[in-house]
């Protein structure tokens, strides 16, 4: 029995230290929620999970950042802070392939206040996304595949680029709607991404460099198109009048893509632009104020 107390005080021990040489870096140190977080380490981890008084909200797989010249590389994550998350201490866990703890890293969430707005619906509308249709379904099981699925490829690691030169925004990123349908119902809902409120024909362009994995009409969406950017990372565009890149393409920062209109569930001509990690919608903006993938700021904060 003695022996076995020993065994186990050094098996605990051991597991002390390598949690503490790992090492590790989380950008940014206190996210928002609906914030997208950047992590990177030294540790062979497979999967970055976020938890919120104790339970899971999110997760990520990792994917490798190979070495470049003199730049040493590292395994990456990218995940999202859900807009429904509470501000507080929350907990970061890297796990490896068999599920074990690597370690756990604390953050705290800011606090954060969305707006909220009210959207009187036409019968017309109404029935677009009230009445059942198998073609909606296949097309929102095709969506999830696409979401659900993280490559790992990274096309783009540093800022993003607005999708359109105009300023003007009708409805901001978790923005808390209520859907008054025509016949008196309220349905709450968050919105997704941001709303540029523009002509129908207006040049739309890639807010970054990646593959087009979906350019077509859909019923609720309307003319729409989605970008892989890098590992679960998606960029998408919604109630385009018509698309140019076509499933497949590759294409670069800023290159036009398609032209707005207001097709689908749409009140008016506009852009609805729409970042995805890995599955959770996430804020649009951050992503243009700091990189996806800050590579030598990562490296800094592991090996400096």
């Amino acid at each position: 029995m003695k022996r076995f107390v020993i065994f186990m005080f050094f098996c605990f021990t051991l597991t002390v230290v390598i949690q503490a040489q790992v090492k590790f870096a989380v950008i940014p140190d206190s996210p928002r929620p609906g914030d997208p977080v950047t992590i990177g380490t030294d540790a062979a981890a497979s999967e970055a999970l976020l938890f919120v008084n104790g339970k899971e909200v999110a997760k990520a797989k990792t994917f490798s950042v190979p070495a470049e010249g003199s730049q040493r590389g590292f395994t990456a994550a990218i995940l999202a802070v859900p807009s429904t998350a509470n501000p507080g201490n929350a907990v970061i866990r890297l796990n490896n392939e068999r599920g074990a703890v690597v370690c756990e890293i604390p953050v705290t969430i800011a606090p954060r206040e969305f707006r909220s707005e009210t959207i009187t619906l036409t019968p017309a509308l109404t029935s677009l996304v009230s009445e059942p249709d198998p073609q909606k379904t296949a097309e929102s099981n095709r969506l999830w595949q696409i979401l659900i699925t993280t490559g790992n490829q990274v096309y783009h690691s540093g800022t993003f680029v607005l999708p359109v030169t105009s300023t003007r925004r009708t409805s901001q990123f978790g923005t808390r709607r209520v859907n008054e349908y025509s016949d008196g119902r309220k349905v709450t809902s968050i919105h997704a991404g941001v709303d540029f409120g523009i002509p129908t024909g207006s040049q739309v362009g890639a807010c970054g460099a990646g593959r087009v994995i979906l350019s077509r009409m859909r019923i609720v969406t309307g003319n729409s198109i989605i970008i892989e950017h890098a590992p679960g990372v998606y960029s998408i565009y919604y109630h385009l009048d018509s698309v140019i890149a076509q499933e497949g393409a590759m294409v670069r920062a800023g290159e036009v893509i398609g032209l707005s209109g207001s097709t689908g569930f749409s009140t008016g001509p506009h852009l609805h632009w729409e970042l995805r990690i890995s599955t959770e919608n996430t804020d649009p903006d951050v992503f243009v104020a700091r990189p996806v993938l800050d590579k030598d700021l990562i490296i800094s904060r592991l090996y400096n």
